[in-house]
């Protein structure tokens, strides 16, 4: 099996405002990038469509190196928090319905169609394909403000 490399970011005009999102696949030194906007969103939901996108347009069961540069999405996967979410009807801290849940919900689908392998990038430090998904997200952006 194949493994894939899989870089996502998502960008926010405001916060909530106009978003983007992209994530670019290398498979055997090949790329495809999939990338879209939303006219009202937030970075968080941004960040999160950027994974789903980019897990949902490998194909099959694959081992999939997800880099990103979203604590919010490493930190959910490193801290297992979903768990704890998922055995608590979707509560959080406070027993507040868990932010985002119908994109987590979405995420986790796609987490288990694969064997996820998660890195934590830093954004803007000079990762040139992180560098590369985050110009793509802030272009996905401006594809709303051209229409």
């Amino acid at each position: 099996m194949t493994e894939v490399t899989l870089y996502t970011d998502g960008a926010c005009s405001g916060n909530p405002g106009p978003g983007g999102w992209a994530a670019l696949l290398v498979e055997d030194g090949a790329e495809r990038i999939v990338s879209g906007a939303e006219p009202h969103t937030t970075n968080q939901r941004m960040e999160l469509r950027a994974a789903i996108e980019g897990l949902a347009a490998v194909a099959g069961r694959r081992t999939v190196h997800v880099f990103t540069d979203s604590s919010y999405v490493m930190n959910c996967f490193r801290d297992r928090w979903w768990t704890r979410w998922e055995a608590n009807g979707w509560l959080g801290a406070g027993k507040q319905s868990v932010a985002n849940r119908d994109l987590w919900e979405r995420l986790l689908a796609e987490t288990r169609r694969h064997d996820v392998v998660w890195h934590k990038v830093k954004g803007h430090s000079g990762d040139a394909l992180n560098d590369r998904v985050d110009a793509l997200a802030r272009c996905a952006i401006a594809t709303l403000v051209s229409r």
